[in-house]
């Protein structure tokens, strides 16, 4: 899970400087992937330490569960886009999709770890 962490914190940086770029930096809300993104990495760096690991697990959780119920409301709008309607900022449906799709894929990674921990224990 720890390494998970950083690479879920680097990607949503890299996802958020992306949609800025792209977006020709018409908004600051382009960012918001990098702001989810940094506290994850900085989080993700911290949790190598083993006295504070399941706590910062947990801390990492809520922040993609938040990335996540922000960010899936984009998936209705991508599928649009992928059908041939025209939609309103295409690029922040496929950023919002994508971050979504990652912060899923990192919330049932970690629900999965705890379960198989508390089975250990």
């Amino acid at each position: 899970m720890k390494k998970n962490a950083l690479y879920l914190g680097s990607g949503l940086i890299l996802l958020g400087i992306l949609s800025y770029v792209f977006s020709k930096g018409e908004s600051i809300t382009a960012l918001i992937p990098a702001f989810f993104g940094l506290p994850v990495l900085i989080l993700g760096w911290i949790s190598w330490s083993e006295s504070m690991y399941r706590h910062i697990m947990h801390i990492i959780l809520l922040i993609t569960l938040l990335g996540f119920l922000g960010s899936v409301m984009g998936i209705p709008k991508f599928i649009s886009l992928l059908l041939g309607e025209e939609i309103k900022r295409p690029g922040a449906a496929i950023a919002q999709t994508i971050m979504a799709l990652a912060c899923g894929w990192y919330l049932i990674l970690g629900i999965r770890s705890f379960r198989e921990a508390r089975k250990n224990r």
